[in-house]
């Protein structure tokens, strides 16, 4: 194993999305040194990879940034900051036409003007979104790019970052870096929960499997403020092919029906959580299976579907061919998939203030790793990287970078080496991670319980994760390859222990599905309408509860 050493002014951890834009940012506004790690290849990483046929939070004409706030705020019932999400809101549309000079293309009419999908949305040519993002890092002077490389520990000393540890997993490297600032933008969490599809075909979910959780990881380990956790993202899908359902609620307007041809989305409301839980109430129920009602949409909308899903789940178009029929002919059966755990459709991920900073000095959120502002999509997650990007800018002026000392990069050298050592271990990762999957499943929300818990399924939980974290001490790599699968069970491991504190603390059902208490079945304004955040102190999660702050209010913390 090669040992070496790097410095720079700001280290950002993750070259997906918020990530490239706060790159982008920091290049075009100061003369900083940056260091972009990524575990994949910068040019078809992250949520990004496959590319997307729309841009989901937009302010189109006649719309107010605050108007999308409220919007988000009534998707979470009300469990969002206001102040980020405003804030995010701002600066929409100016990322948006900057990702378009970069070469995005936008559909416009007739008039110039952009081509809307309903009231926040914009279709674009998105397949090559990712590479554009890429291909405009790459060009920068102040910034170094190193793919393959996986981060794995801050280092934190006093509750100020120094930088971070890391493993290069095709040559063979073990990486400690010091930087003044760190931006995190790894992303969210999926794999935590097992999945629709066994087997071979268990990656085939809605969330990016490489997304590991490392970024709350790395955060809760070196006891940052979490916040969120319980708010967990289950996307409604196309079975099987789990591919979006929005491109056809929004593009051809098709309605949620029961195997009797009934609508029932009315029946339990129109936000994310519920379109989730009517779905599964109709199929308990015995109204199932359930469907996106396509029948009967034109011939022009037909090849418009199959194009569509062609840029971002091409399984779907597929199967429509495959099955010889259209989707004019035959309507589209969906399911919910497994939760996930993620800031940029729910509000999970780390306590920030409106410059993203979390309570890690130095230490910058952005993207779906951020909490407290959902529904941010490609876009918020580029105004999040910006707004990051200044912070960690403005960060620099008034601090200097501080040395990694060596007994913390010895420490860290010998648990690599440890993995590296052949001790015969009992279980391989594979079957650690099943079992951690079967464990959440089973006990924490999965589907297999339709998404439902109770507090002592949740401790069974809890206690069946730790006793796999002891277990994952003694795993064998035998090489980087399987190294980085290693601490990406670990980084899920962590993960789920929060979501579990998360589930429990949270004695109430705010969002049916999404966190649905069997012991607490009710909703309880008076007792949690408040944020359940999370602290990792002395081994153990301490649950903190914050106010809700109303009317955009600033929730700025003190280091």
């Amino acid at each position: 194993m090669k040992i070496k050493k790097l410095k720079t002014d700001i280290l950002i951890i993750g070259g997906g999305t918020a990530g490239c834009y706060a790159a982008l940012t920091v290049s075009e506004n100061s003369d900083a040194e940056v260091l972009i790690c990524e575990k994949a290849h910068i040019k078809r990483s992250g949520c990004l990879a496959a590319g997307v046929n729309a841009l989901n939070a937009y302010i189109v004409e006649g719309r107010v940034p605050q108007d999308y706030v409220d919007y988000a705020k009534k998707d979470a019932d009300n469990i969002v900051r206001e102040d980020l999400l405003l804030t995010m809101s701002e600066r929409l549309n100016s990322v948006t036409e900057r990702l378009e000079q970069l070469g995005l293309v936008i559909l416009k009419d007739k008039d110039g003007k952009y081509v809307t999908r309903g009231n926040r949305n914009l279709k674009i040519n998105g397949e090559n979104i990712k590479p554009i993002l890429a291909k405009a890092v790459k060009n920068l002077p102040n910034v170094k790019v190193l793919n393959r490389v996986n981060i794995t520990d801050f280092e934190v000393e006093n509750n100020r970052i120094k930088g971070a540890f890391g493993i290069g997993i095709e040559n063979d490297t073990f990486y400690t870096i010091e930087a003044n600032a760190v931006i995190i933008a790894t992303g969210g969490a999926a794999g935590l929960y097992k999945p629709n599809n066994p087997g071979f075909s268990r990656h085939k979910m809605w969330y990016p499997p490489f997304n590991t959780g490392a970024g709350y990881a790395m955060g809760i380990n070196a006891g940052a403020e979490m916040t969120t956790f319980e708010m967990r993202f289950i996307a409604l899908r196309c079975k099987d092919t789990i591919a979006p359902t929005g491109t056809l609620a929004q593009g051809v307007g098709a309605k949620q029906i029961n195997s009797f041809g009934d609508v029932y989305e009315t029946k339990y409301g129109l936000t994310t959580s519920e379109r989730v839980y009517g779905t599964v109430n109709e199929n308990q129920e015995g109204r199932g299976p359930c469907y996106l009602r396509t029948e009967g949409i034109t011939q022009e909308q037909d090849e418009a579907l199959k194009k569509a899903y062609l840029n971002m789940a091409p399984s779907q178009t597929l199967k429509w061919i495959e099955s010889g029929k259209n989707p004019s002919e035959q309507n589209v059966e969906i399911e919910g998939t497994e939760p996930y755990i993620v800031g940029g459709h729910t509000a999970s991920g780390y306590w920030v203030d409106t410059k993203r900073a979390t309570t890690v000095k130095g230490l910058f959120a952005a993207g779906d790793v951020a909490g407290g502002s959902p529904q941010k999509y490609v876009t918020g997650a580029l105004a999040e990287g910006e707004i990051a990007a200044f912070s960690a800018i403005d960060f620099l002026k008034n601090n200097e970078i501080q040395a990694i000392d060596l007994t913390s990069t010895d420490k860290k050298i010998k648990e690599v080496e440890n993995f590296l050592s052949d001790k015969n271990s009992r279980f391989t990762t594979e079957q650690l991670e099943e079992a951690m999957q079967t464990v959440m499943d089973s006990y924490a929300g999965g589907i297999k319980t339709n998404y439902r818990f109770n507090e002592k399924q949740l401790d069974i939980a809890d206690r069946k994760i730790l006793g796999l974290q002891k277990l994952s001490d003694n795993l064998y790599a035998s090489d980087f390859q399987e190294l980085m699968y290693i601490y990406e069970l670990r980084e899920r491991l962590t993960v789920c222990r929060s979501v579990i504190a998360h589930l429990k603390a949270r004695k109430e059902t705010r969002w049916h599905s999404f966190a649905e208490n069997l012991d607490y079945p009710e909703k309880d304004n008076k007792n949690f309408l408040k944020y359940v955040n999370s602290r990792l102190e002395n081994g153990e999660i301490k649950i903190i509860f914050r106010d809700l702050q109303e009317g955009g209010k600033p929730y700025e913390h003190i280091n």
